[in-house]
């Protein structure tokens, strides 16, 4: 059993229409079953160039989204004009069956699809950017700046920030900024200036250059040179794609949808997958599902499908540490391979980092969330799959997830299990043509 049962969220019910974008965000943080532990200081932050850590993230945040992450409250209104353009972008998303899957699979398991991939810049991403453009244009912000992985985050500021009149600034972990030149043109058509990270720009992309570390560039290259930009330009704000609460509140329309949804078509998750890098899609898939898995405990599998690249939650340790290199982040808790880890180059650009989500790693580490690492031929295999049977391209991350809800689905075909299995298609393949090739 696991503590599941041994504490009791806020329960999150099904949207009467599944047809309407939810009136709220729920905010996971009171339905946890302990503390996220708290942000802190590194030892010494007083003496060196960066000082404090925390008093730096609460100048170059917005106000809106800093409220956010420290509110206690379950629930949380969507401003009107974000539910519109949420509306306006396609939401609710479509939740389809994957018959032909199950079909090619013999599985008497029914596998159901988040599909966050058909979203206009192919993610997930545009849920948390439409809601932290809005914030910066009531703030009168004028610009905005953010890292990027494997791209899809920025893309979606960069659509957001146009929609509502805002500069856009992107640092994007270099190797993958090289492999996808079509998200970057995408990114620079709709106004956004790029850098690759490292890069000469900023002082955290010149000492890593200087001292000739992680040169491939990665999320915490990225996240360290975005602050260090913000930090230089006060009429800009920095804003963050996943790890912290208050994205991971911003996602939770994914989870809300999908309730209402399986609700209209009187179905409930045996188990619920989605891949995991700083863990917002995870989050805000899963955690309406927090008062359910505390009822039903091992009989709701909550899981997580990781790179083998970057294994923090199957090989990492839950400990403080910095999201960025160059220490200029505040310490976080959370799961970590260490800053100085050494990412190998992928083509899983969203999951190439080295530390998440404290939220996911109270999940973890109370015993809620289990995890799964693939290699990456692996999973472009099982995009490969889902092509050929389904008729749809899916982003190389989100394969992570459709891998480990295939594999579930063949367990139940062994055990003759007829189990629902929902995965969330975080995004689309269409931009990552090029890892599809280079595993054919």
């Amino acid at each position: 059993m696991t503590p599941a049962a041994q504490w009791t969220p806020v329960p999150v019910p099904a949207a009467a229409d599944p047809r309407e974008v939810p009136s709220h965000w729920f905010n996971l943080v009171p339905s946890l079953p302990g503390p996220v532990p708290p942000p802190r200081e590194p030892e010494g932050a007083e003496h060196d160039a960066w000082g404090s850590r925390l008093a730096l993230q609460q100048r170059i945040r917005l106000d809106a989204v800093r409220a956010q992450d420290g509110a206690t409250e379950p629930f949380l209104p969507i401003p009107a004009q974000v539910r519109e353009e949420l509306a306006s972008i396609g939401r609710p998303t479509p939740l389809l069956r994957a018959r032909a899957l199950e079909r090619y699979l013999e599985t008497p398991a029914r596998i159901y699809l988040k599909r966050e991939d058909v979203l206009p810049t192919g993610s997930f991403k545009l849920n948390s950017a439409i809601a932290q453009a809005h914030f910066a244009a009531e703030q009168g912000v004028d610009t905005l700046v953010t890292e990027t992985g494997a791209g899809q985050w920025g893309h979606a500021v960069a659509w957001a920030a146009r929609r509502f009149g805002l500069k856009a600034v992107i640092y994007w972990a270099g190797v993958s900024a090289r492999q996808k030149p079509g998200r970057r043109a995408l990114i620079e058509m709709l106004g956004a200036e790029v850098h690759a990270s490292p890069s000469e720009r900023t002082p955290v992309g010149k000492a890593l250059l200087r001292d000739g570390r992680h040169l491939l560039g990665s999320l915490g290259t990225a996240i360290g040179e975005a602050i260090s930009h913000a930090a230089l330009h006060p009429d800009t704000r920095y804003i963050s794609g996943s790890n912290l609460a208050h994205v991971l509140i911003h996602q939770t329309v994914i989870g809300q949808e999908t309730k209402a949804q399986l609700a209209a078509l009187g179905e409930r998750p045996d188990a619920l997958v989605a891949c995991v890098g700083g863990g917002s899609n995870l989050g805000g898939f899963m955690g309406p599902y927090l008062a359910e898995k505390a009822e039903r405990g091992d009989g709701l599998l909550l899981l997580g499908a990781e790179s083998a690249s970057a294994p923090r939650l199957t090989r990492g340790t839950l400990a403080y540490d910095h999201a960025d290199p160059e220490g200029v982040t505040p310490l976080g808790k959370s799961y970590t391979l260490g800053r100085d880890y050494e990412l190998p180059e992928t083509h899983v650009g969203g999951l190439r980092q080295h530390s998440g989500s404290p939220i996911i790693g109270v999940l973890r580490g109370q015993g809620l969330l289990d995890a799964v690492a693939y290699e990456e031929a692996d999973v472009f295999e099982t995009g490969r799959l889902v092509l050929s049977t389904e008729g749809m391209l899916i982003a190389p991350e989100s394969c992570h997830a459709l891998r480990a809800a295939v594999d579930r689905a063949v367990l139940a075909r062994e055990s003759g299990r007829a189990e629902v299995i929902v995965a969330c298609v975080s995004g689309n393949g269409l931009l990552d043509l090029d890892g599809y090739l280079a595993h054919r």
